[in-house]
């Protein structure tokens, strides 16, 4: 089993920035990607980042690219989220999620992650 801790939520302002964590432990688990999803009330959880494990590779939804950073510390079990010029369509729980690499796709889709953070909320103001 892994658990997943998500931090770094919180209220800011239109234009302003955060980071987010998400630190992973368990016992005897394998990590081939993480990525970093987003759901908004009302809506569907999307996709938002995804790093690999052990390649320099990094995907992002084309409406954070350019603003968001996807990182990775693999001695800590941790990825990141850096979120800039955020904007209130960006208000969302935000989720980490673990892709054991399967090779399932698309990589966008929550339900190739196999485990999932409890969300930490982002509110972004005008």
């Amino acid at each position: 089993q892994v658990q997943l801790v998500e931090s770094g939520g919180g209220l800011v302002q239109a234009g302003g920035s955060l980071r987010l964590s998400c630190a992973a432990s368990g016992r005897s688990f394998s990590i081939y990607a993480m990525g970093w999803f987003r759901q908004a009330p009302g809506k569907e959880r999307e996709f938002v980042a995804r790093i690999r494990w052990s390649a320099e590779a990094t995907y992002y939804a084309g409406s954070v690219k350019g603003r968001f950073t996807i990182s990775r510390d693999n001695a800590k079990n941790t990825v990141y989220l850096q979120m800039n010029n955020l904007n209130p369509e960006d208000t969302a729980v935000y989720y980490c999620a673990v892709d054991k690499g399967y090779s399932r796709t698309p990589v966008t889709a929550p339900g190739i992650y196999d485990y999932w953070g409890q969300g930490t909320q982002v509110t972004v103001s005008s």
